[in-house]
């Protein structure tokens, strides 16, 4: 099985979101057998909580349910049940980076990395904006989340 970790800052919004949808494309492929999700943020800011109402409200205009998903922090153990640890930005992979082991055999890297012809590298923190806000990281997170999956996909999953 193929194991992908999402990490922004608190993980109540952006990767939570990109788990959501990514998870969703992954149950669309028939792939459920062959690819796992999570997600976690640098911080405990909101470990137990459940993403923030307007990331549940925002992904589930566009039939994605994510008010499953709880709130943890990203562990030095995850560089090893990992294949993929996916940084929503540059400072998150910065953080990612350092805390990685030595003996981590995940592949650590930008998501949007993975999103083809993407106009931006970096998904932007909705939580102190508007409801829109919320909607961009969707239209970025479908993006990078499709193109995450056709790279999985090629690598013969």
């Amino acid at each position: 099985m193929v194991r992908v970790l999402f990490v922004c800052t608190g993980n109540i919004c952006r990767s939570p979101t990109a788990e959501g949808v990514f998870r969703h494309f992954v149950r669309e492929a028939g792939l459920e057998g062959a690819i796992g999700t999570d997600s976690a943020g640098t911080s405990d800011y909101h470990t137990g909580e459940p993403p923030d109402h307007r990331s549940q409200q925002a992904a589930k205009a566009r039939g994605v349910d994510i008010a499953d998903l709880r709130a943890r922090q990203v562990t030095v153990a995850d560089f090893r049940r990992f294949d993929y640890v996916l940084a929503m930005d540059a400072g998150h992979l910065s953080q990612l980076r350092r805390l990685a082991p030595p003996d981590g055999t995940a592949e650590v890297r930008l998501f949007m990395d993975y999103a083809p012809g993407a106009t931006k590298r970096e998904v932007p923190d909705p939580y102190y904006g508007e409801g829109s806000h919320f909607h961009e990281v969707l239209d970025l997170v479908e993006v990078g989340a499709k193109g995450l999956l056709e790279h999985i996909r090629r690598a013969g999953v």
